[in-house]
């Protein structure tokens, strides 16, 4: 008799949580943090994303290389043994979806449970995204909120994903594997990637702001300057 036959599959459950990352900052640590322990995942995957140049008007361009960006993440990972920097989006170069990335990662992680981290900018607009109710079928969304954020303010098209979609279990012991979104907690930082360039450019000190070793890459390579 094959006592093993019955044994039910180990999953994990894998945060991914893309960004421009340009550069990485405490509030997207925090943040991080914050999901990881609240869902109880078990990794988290940073992936910094493309930035095609057709899309970047002169005046947001970025100083930061793709590579720059993605050294800056993998600087913040390597103290945090469950963070990763995964740079597949930054290799893939032209049109990147997060539809594509998903279709990927989960082809390398089968048995395991994805949930994808969007903040709620994100969320507003998920229904133009690419084939948005696919990327359902392979993960759930976490969203990321801010204090007193009010549901009343979404548009039609957000107010009908949610009432499809929603569900209230924080946790990631879910009978299903994928397509419900999930608010988190909301996290109150007033930090943006955006305002450090700002400072930088200005010469105001944001150190406060940033990875101690993410700042020194940031002087070392004269970034945002």
């Amino acid at each position: 008799m094959n006592t093993h036959a019955n044994k039910p599959i180990t999953t994990s459950a894998i945060g991914i949580f893309g960004g421009t990352f340009d550069p990485i900052h405490t509030g997207h640590e925090q943040c991080a943090h914050w999901v990881a322990d609240e869902f109880n995942l078990d990794k988290l995957i940073f992936i910094p994303a493309y930035i095609p140049p057709h899309k970047i008007s002169q005046q947001n361009k970025p100083t930061a290389t793709a590579k720059q960006r993605a050294d800056m993440v993998d600087l913040v990972c390597q103290s945090q043994p469950h963070f990763s920097c995964d740079r597949r989006e930054l290799e893939r170069k032209g049109a990147s979806y997060t539809l594509d990335t998903l279709k990927q990662l989960k082809s390398l992680y089968p048995n395991d449970t994805l949930y994808f981290i969007i903040g709620m900018d994100s969320l507003l607009n998920f229904t133009s995204w690419y084939q948005y109710e696919e990327i359902l079928t392979l993960c759930h969304l976490i969203v990321n909120t801010r204090p007193n954020y009010s549901l009343d303010e979404l548009n039609h098209d957000t107010k009908a994903l949610l009432v499809k979609y929603q569900s209230q279990d924080n946790t990631n012991k879910k009978q299903r594997s994928f397509g419900e979104i999930i608010f988190a907690k909301p996290i109150a930082f007033d930090i943006s990637s955006s305002q450090i360039r700002t400072q930088l450019q200005n010469n105001i000190n944001c150190e406060h702001l940033l990875n101690t070793q993410v700042a020194e890459f940031i002087k070392k390579n004269n970034l945002y300057r």
